[in-house]
């Protein structure tokens, strides 16, 4: 198979384009024929070298963790997915080596769930991970009926997915900080935009009146706006960070994605009937997987970037 990997940590020149022996399944494994894989973060992360002490890294390597694409064929002890379907999910796993910018994956069935017909791969490729983290998140600081939610850094991957599942959980006012060329964007998803910065707490007690704080804080971005959000929120344990883990020392709550399959057919059931939309700024083949990494690193991305295959 063609696939998407490295020799080595270091910048995007390490992303080579190479001839690979196909993946092998277990019996609890799909083999997924890949159509389009998000381009995250932490595919960056993971590139330098910056996760290697928290998960074992090994050569060659093929970035990311996003996927979807169409079954080629299932393991004896696989349940709910035949060859054929079309699929979406989170494939990370307690090594890093297989992922998925390549044009064939082992997956594990319980990252997989069933893409909508609705979605076109490139917006089920860049689904799964930052849904899964929006969502996980939001339920970590039990947002509900009512409550007022801030996101930092709201028309990135994540926040873009946040602020929209914070409204299908109830929340009844979404506020997002973002650079003010994202405000208009912000706004056709339902959110009140806030300029980031120095006035920040100001700024959000302005838009917010009353006693001027929030139920919630979800931060996507760390440092002065982890740093502003005790100031923010009436519960400091109603911060949740996913970039942060000072979070912890401010009394809130760090969260981290993990497949669950209940979890990824709650994003497809709300995907699929549109109230939950993934907007894919750009898309790239496979082969240029460097320059996606390089758009990436620019930090001025507005939703998802999508490889192609």
């Amino acid at each position: 198979m063609k696939a998407i990997a490295q020799s080595e940590f270091g910048d995007v020149d390490v992303l080579r384009l190479r001839d690979l022996p196909d993946p092998r399944i277990n019996a609890d494994q799909v083999l997924v024929e890949v159509r389009a894989a998000g381009v995250n973060p932490v595919d960056r992360l993971v590139r330098m070298g910056y996760a290697k002490d928290r998960l074992p890294h090994h050569f060659p390597l093929i970035p990311g963790w996003d996927v979807a694409g169409v079954v080629r064929e299932v393991g004896p002890a696989v349940e709910g997915f035949q060859p054929g379907d079309e699929v979406f999910g989170y494939q990370r796993k307690d090594h890093v080596q297989h992922g998925t910018y390549a044009e064939l994956i082992a997956a594990t069935e319980r990252g997989l769930a069933h893409k909508p017909s609705s979605l076109s791969f490139a917006e089920a490729g860049g689904l799964a991970l930052t849904g899964l983290t929006a969502l996980q998140a939001l339920r970590a600081v039990r947002v509900s009926s009512g409550d007022t939610v801030l996101v930092h850094a709201a028309a990135g991957g994540v926040g873009h997915l946040a602020v929209q599942v914070a409204r299908i959980l109830g929340a009844s006012r979404v506020i997002g900080t973002a650079s003010r060329r994202n405000h208009e964007f912000l706004r056709g998803l339902g959110v009140e935009p806030v300029a980031y910065g120095d006035a920040l707490v100001d700024n959000v007690a302005e838009l917010v009146g009353g006693d001027g704080l929030v139920d919630v804080a979800f931060d996507c971005v760390g440092g002065a706006a982890l740093n502003d959000s005790p100031a923010l929120v009436r519960d400091p344990s109603r911060i949740v960070s996913i970039v942060d883990t000072n979070v912890l020392g401010l009394g809130g709550r760090y969260a981290y994605a993990k497949p669950v399959r209940a979890d990824l057919d709650w994003l497809a059931s709300h995907a699929g009937s549109g109230e939950l939309k993934v907007v894919v700024q750009q898309t790239f083949p496979l082969a240029e997987a460097a320059e996606a990494h390089r758009l990436l690193e620019g930090r001025h991305v507005r939703g998802k970037i999508v490889l192609t295959v």
